[in-house]
């Protein structure tokens, strides 16, 4: 059975790629999400996740991270190709599907 998960190579884990995104990236504000986005000089798109405590607790906190997860895997095509994500979301999120969350995204990226 073939494995459906986010290949390491798509990840953000370093400290110093989450600097540089916060450092050198754009900005696009979604009335629930925040996304940062910089360009990494690599075919390759890749996510990370910044999720404040405020948010909830730990089960929370990784339920919104399997769900925005989900959409990158599913939907990449709509993430510009070559950079790198960080998704900073707030509580509100967890009122939409990983395909609403896609229509959404592909709606504001289309618009920058």
């Amino acid at each position: 059975m073939k494995r459906e998960g986010l290949p390491r190579g798509e990840r953000l884990s370093r400290r110093r790629d989450f600097e540089r995104v916060f450092r050198e990236g754009r900005r696009l504000d979604l009335p629930y999400l925040r996304i940062v986005y910089a360009e990494n000089g690599r075919s390759r798109r890749r996510i990370g996740f910044a999720v404040s405590k405020k948010v909830g607790k730990a089960v929370v906190r990784n339920r919104i991270k399997r769900i925005l997860r989900e959409t990158f895997r599913r939907h990449k095509e709509i993430f510009p190709p070559g950079c790198d994500f960080v998704f900073i979301p707030r509580r509100e999120i967890l009122n939409f599907s990983p395909d609403e969350l896609a229509e959404i995204l592909s709606e504001a990226f289309r618009r920058c």
